[in-house]
């Protein structure tokens, strides 16, 4: 029987690591230019599911209108998105978090400027022995993403289940466990194999994206999944805010038609089952 909680206070993080499966068009610079319809190109970093699907939506209904023309470069993992921002190989990425945002920021000192949340992603507890986490056995196998950022996030899950204690730190890590009474066993792998850790571990704990990119439900499969109200954890539109005011222009642009109406529609009907939630 599943379980969903509102997760309204969520620990702190810190910056991803992970490794990429797409690259950049090496035609991207650090300025938009003019397409042959004389519309404004973007090139845009974005995680394929469901921050590709949600680009492309927009591209295809709304980017015209808008006078701006979106290119999607694809990614999998969560470091090369920022660095490519950076260097000015994308000009914007779609993919990370607010509390990610925030901490490679201050970690990398890019120089970077953001939107308001476009939507959420409900982080997910999966196994394939128990249906509820009450049942989790004394010595389980708990697999867990190794970055910070949502490591945090799935230790935070734990201790409002009441499996485990954290010291009391604004990011805590899986050596900031106070209290450990079904003495947990911690597997930890980059965020796109945990999924894969399935069913050698008694648990889970899967970043949302990831989940529905390996054929999981997560308002069926989930034997605990966050809700959306309450969630700090919305996905935003960055862009860097040293670049010319054509590139930041055409990036607020591509930010308000992530905030309109339609693509507030788009999501529900494309997720009707909460897998992802319009986070305005």
């Amino acid at each position: 029987m599943k379980k969903i909680q509102s997760l309204a206070a969520i620990g702190a993080v810190a910056a991803l690591t992970l490794s990429a499966c797409g690259n950049s068009d090496d035609s991207s610079d650090d300025s938009a230019s003019g397409s042959s319809e004389g519309l404004t190109q973007i090139t845009v970093g974005a995680s394929p599911v469901p921050h590709a699907q949600i680009l492309e939506f927009v591209q295809e209904n709304l980017a015209e209108d808008a006078g701006i023309e979106i290119e999607i470069t694809e990614y999998q993992d969560y470091v090369l998105p920022n660095t490519a921002l950076q260097s000015g190989e994308i000009q914007a990425n779609f993919f990370q978090h607010i509390p990610y945002y925030d901490e490679a920021v201050a970690e990398n000192d890019f120089t970077f400027d953001r939107g308001e949340g476009v939507h959420i992603e409900p982080y997910g507890v999966y196994s394939n022995t128990i249906d509820d986490l009450a049942d989790l056995p004394d010595n389980a196998k708990i697999g867990i993403t190794n970055d910070p950022s949502n490591q945090a996030r799935a230790l935070e899950l734990l201790q409002v289940n009441d499996l485990l204690t954290l010291e009391d730190v604004d990011s805590p890590t899986i050596y900031d466990v106070a209290d450990n009474p079904k003495n947990i066993e911690f597997v930890e792998a980059e965020a796109p194999a945990v999924p894969k850790l399935l069913p050698d571990v008694d648990i889970a704990i899967i970043n949302g994206n990831f989940a529905l990119q390996n054929d999981l439900v997560p308002s069926e499969d989930a034997i605990y999944l966050e809700e959306g109200e309450g969630n700090p954890y919305s996905n935003i539109l960055a862009w860097n805010s040293e670049s010319d005011s054509e590139v930041v222009e055409a990036a607020q642009t591509l930010d308000e038609l992530l905030h309109s109406q339609e693509v507030s529609d788009f999501i529900e009907e494309t997720w009707p089952d909460g897998e992802v939630i319009p986070a305005f």
